[in-house]
This record gives structure tokens, sequence and C-alpha cells, in this order.
């Protein structure tokens, strides 16, 4: 689908304010059905930036966040299983920002923001002095200090309770694209960074072969919650307008992009989403839904190893620092 139109003023790209606009697909809450509402996702004439339309209101947004968006285990065998999966595949996410924290010398504290139930701050491995978190979800600062001992304020980024300087490294992991303006959480995290401290941020990538094979099915898109779909080009651009100097990318994800393949295949199968969504199901079949999810992932393995390799990923993570003063 494709077709040329021009928005209202209010609408225009919040990159560079054209507001011709081409539709790329239509699509709703395939994940966790918290609407039937349809959205476009559109992309900008001028500077190709793909994004949400319309953007809900603030009001409506809060709605498509379904309150147990947070994961907490539970004791059962399927959780249990689930639970190491997700410790393994984090591996990749620690041993990026193990390399930014070694490359930037610096001995402060790591604050990873929209931290959720602090699984990565734990297995990121520092003393518990230096991991913050922080999150607007009262429900995932319970989880994360009852369940992984992670220390969380609740607050936005640019409300955050923190003094300027304070810490060495900043992680924004599926944060940005959630964002009305991502500009101002840039700018927090500049002012947050001590001179030398590095900022690592990871979004799903447009620019990926995924999208051109499931279109508005894609996990990336995550109709209605992503407001703004970012290529490597635009997350570039956006932090050099900023006053960062990008280091290096990565566009493979072990935790992120066989997961959204295989989740982009089956939406219902998705565990977090049958969860979310309290589908009834007994223990056994619990764990027979989660095994073909999870032979869904290894099927999609060599898939997203082959478009990774060709920089077309459909995740992006980046590590940047502070442009130095002149």
């Amino acid at each position: 689908m494709s077709s040329l139109r021009t928005v209202d003023a209010r609408d225009a790209c919040p990159a560079c304010g054209n507001r011709e606009i081409s539709t790329l697909c239509s699509g709703t809450d395939k994940l966790y059905a918290t609407t039937t509402e349809e959205f476009d996702v559109v992309e900008c004439k001028a500077c190709r930036l793909v994004r949400l339309y319309p953007w809900p209101s603030p009001e409506k947004l809060r709605r498509y966040y379904p309150e147990n968006y947070w994961h907490d285990p539970s004791g059962d065998t399927a959780d249990r299983l689930a639970e190491a999966w997700r410790r393994f595949v984090l591996r990749d996410h620690v041993g990026f920002v193990r390399n930014a924290i070694e490359d930037c010398g610096l001995d402060g504290p790591v604050l990873d923001v929209g931290c959720g139930g602090g699984l990565f701050l734990r297995e990121l491995g520092l003393p518990h002095e230096r991991v913050v978190g922080l999150d607007y979800s009262v429900d995932a600062a319970a989880v994360a200090w009852g369940t992984n001992a992670v220390p969380v304020a609740c607050a936005a980024l640019p409300r955050a309770p923190f003094r300027k300087g304070t810490f060495s490294v900043i992680t924004m992991f599926h944060v940005l694209e959630h964002l009305f303006d991502p500009i101002t959480y840039i700018d927090a995290a500049r002012d947050l960074l001590q001179p030398g401290g590095r900022l690592v941020i990871q979004v799903p990538n447009t620019a990926c072969w995924q999208f051109l094979l499931f279109g508005e099915s894609w996990n990336g898109l995550d109709i209605p919650r992503h407001l703004i779909n970012f290529k490597e080009s635009d997350l570039r651009h956006l932090l050099e307008d900023c006053g960062f100097e990008v280091l290096r990318s990565k566009h493979f994800s072990l935790r992120d992009n066989p997961t959204g393949f295989a989740t982009s295949l089956a939406p219902a199968l998705d565990p977090m989403s049958r969860r979310v969504r309290r589908v009834a199901e007994t223990p056994n079949l619990k764990l027979l839904k989660d095994a073909t999810y999870f032979l869904l992932v290894l099927l999609g393995l060599p898939f997203t190893l082959i478009e990774s390799l060709c920089r077309a990923g459909s995740t992006v993570m980046i590590e940047a620092r502070v442009k130095p003063k002149p």
C-alpha cells in the first residue's frame, strides 16, 4: 500500500517538519489485543522517517500497555525454562555493554532506562552500588527489586532524580520508539553522563528484511505502541544532532531478532502475549505452546543471522559518546 497525502501541520514529521507522507501499511494491536482501532504506518516523503499515524493521545497510549506487561517468573517448568533462556540470550546485550564500560574507562554507575524487571542489570554482574534502573512503572520496579535485587527509581528520564554527570554508561533498550519526543531523552542522557561516558541504544530497525517479508505483521512495528520506527541512519542523525559521536553499531540480537521473527509468524504463540491476554491453558498445554514457539525461534535463527550480516537485521544497537567540547 502506498498513497501520498499531506497532513495537518500538527501531524508533520517530527524529524524534519515535512507534511507529505506515504502510507506503507496499516494494522492494529495483534500482539496484546488492547484495541481494534486501525493505524497507518507512514513514511515522510522528505527524510524517509517511518512512524505511526495518527499518533494516539497520551491518555489513549497508556491504555495500550497492559497492566501485567512485566515478567515475574513463577515456579512452573515452562517459566523456569523460559527464564533460563532469557538469561542466556541476554549475553549479547551484556557483552556489548561490558565492552562500552571497559572502553570508557570510568567507574561510575550504569543506568538502564526502561529497565522493566531488571534482569539485564542483574546479569551485568556489577556491584549493587554500580547499577541503577529507571522505569515509569511501579510494578516493574517491584519486580526488579523483589526478584532481581536491582534498585530502581520510578520516573521519566528527563525528570529523573539524579545529578548531572553521575553515570559512566546509560542504556536504553527498546525505549526511543515508544516516545513522542525522543530528543528529550537523548538530551537528558547527555547531561547525566560523565565526560567520556557512553550511551547504548537499541531499537527495531525498519530497514530490515523482516519488515519487507512480514509488512504490517512484523513484530518490530508493535502497533500501536511504537510511535517512531527508526532506521540506523535515523538514529545516527538523532544522536549526532544531540551532541553524540557514534562509535559502533550491531545489527544482531540473540534475544530480539529470532524471537521477533517467531512472533511475526505466530503472535498467538508469543509467551508474553499469552500471559498478558491471560490465555487459559493447562501447564502441559503451556509447555507445548512454549516449545512450539521455541522451535520457530530456532527456525528463524539462520535467516536472522544472514540479514544481520547484510546490515539489515531487525534491530540495531549503537554505542555513542558525548562529543568533547571544543
